[in-house]
């Protein structure tokens, strides 16, 4: 069964992130309150959350607030040019463990990217006043079939 990621969590101007290894295949979705630099997308660990936009390494794999989907500082995919997030959208990704899928208010851009490798965790920056709400859960547009909100993993002794 896949996952679908939402936050209640508001990013503001600033160092908005957050850590949620993905074990099962995740969806997202953030609606733009506020334009300004931001991204959303999956990383590893190894990855520099101080070194914005995201995307420039190995470590991470996001679409960036222009629309276009950035891995190892390569431009993977790119919305359609008329399909750019504007205030109040709600952008919405899927996570398969290989390809990164993008949604904008509920509807598949048909722009997938791939290229990350290992364990990843669910990946939410913003900067100049940008705000994004998250939510990792109860999301405004259904998921694809197969994702379903993150589960977290829990230990029992």
């Amino acid at each position: 069964m896949a996952a679908s990621v939402f936050c209640c969590l508001r990013c503001c101007r600033d160092g908005g992130t957050g850590h949620i290894p993905l074990k099962e295949m995740p969806a997202v979705q953030l609606d733009t309150q506020h334009m300004g630099i931001w991204g959303i997308g999956v990383a590893t660990q190894k990855v520099n959350l101080n070194q914005i936009p995201l995307g420039r390494d190995v470590h991470s794999l996001v679409m960036r607030n222009d629309g276009a989907l950035y891995h190892n500082n390569e431009e993977k995919n790119r919305l359609p040019a008329n399909s750019l997030p504007q205030e109040g959208d709600v952008v919405g990704i899927t996570y398969d463990h290989v390809e990164l899928n993008v949604y904008l208010n509920g509807k598949n851009m048909h722009c997938p990217a791939s290229g990350i490798r290992g364990t990843v965790y669910p990946v939410v920056y913003v900067d100049d006043s940008a705000i994004l709400d998250c939510q990792f859960s109860e999301f405004y547009h259904t998921p694809p079939p197969g994702f379903e909100k993150i589960l977290f993993e829990q230990q029992i002794f």
